[in-house]
């Protein structure tokens, strides 16, 4: 690989790290063609990006992008394959579904929301983040929840004080 082609890698790299919130990187070795591809397709459903890269060229993406990762640089060894996504839990959720049938792939560190995981023991972790989406629907959720019991009361409410004065109606004929 010429020198130019290298400068180019990793510039795309450095503006995929820079450019994404969370990212993942994992050991797919020993994967077969057949797992691979279930791998990279089960990626391309859940918009996961995934890339196979060079240990050598993505240290240098790394040390070339804004991101502060220096805890990730011993884990760049032997095989590596980098999984950029929008959403922070959605690696680890598919990760956690490959590996229902397949050993692979292992979780070497992952990059979420400024934090670093480092560790295929951290998979449970990641995988149970809320999205944005879900907490957002959690907060909506609570705040919905005092309005509907005002409502309600004041509903049981209206039918209490119809009935009271439909009683003071009557007793007063």
């Amino acid at each position: 690989m010429k020198k130019s082609q290298k400068g180019t890698i990793i510039d795309s790299l450095a503006e995929a790290i820079d450019n994404s919130n969370n990212f993942y990187l994992a050991d797919i070795s020993d994967l077969n063609a057949a797992d691979t591809f279930k791998l990279r397709k089960a990626c391309f459903d859940k918009q996961i990006t995934l890339r196979v890269v060079k240990n050598s060229l993505l240290r240098k993406a790394f040390e070339k992008s804004n991101k502060s990762v220096d805890e990730i640089y011993p884990l760049l060894k032997e095989n590596t394959s980098i999984m950029f996504c929008n959403t922070a839990n959605a690696p680890a959720k598919m990760i956690e579904e490959f590996r229902k049938t397949s050993d692979k792939p292992v979780l070497k560190a992952a990059y979420v929301q400024e934090s670093i995981y480092v560790g295929d023991d951290q998979l449970k972790t990641l995988s149970s983040i809320k999205s944005k989406e879900e907490l957002l629907g959690d907060i909506i959720g609570l705040l919905q929840s005092p309005i509907k019991n005002v409502i309600s009361s004041l509903q049981s409410g209206q039918n209490k004080l119809t009935g009271i004065v439909k009683a003071l109606s009557e007793r007063a004929e």
